[in-house]
């Protein structure tokens, strides 16, 4: 698994820091950074969490190129 960039540029468009993501959808920052270095898979339910907050789908975050 490699390190999710989409998150953080989707993150970045928004100007929401991970730590404020985190809180969003329910999880610790120390895990949203993990999901973003590729060093934890999330479950489908907090990528849906992940996508609602930063208005992207699930192919736009966590589809293959």
């Amino acid at each position: 698994m490699g390190r999710n960039i989409k998150i953080k540029v989707a993150r970045a468009e928004l100007d929401i820091t991970q730590k404020k993501l985190a809180e969003k959808v329910g999880i610790s920052r120390q895990t949203m950074n993990a999901i973003e270095q590729g060093d934890y898979n999330p479950t489908i339910k907090l990528c849906l969490g992940i996508c609602k907050v930063l208005g992207k789908s699930l192919d736009e975050l966590f589809g293959e190129e």
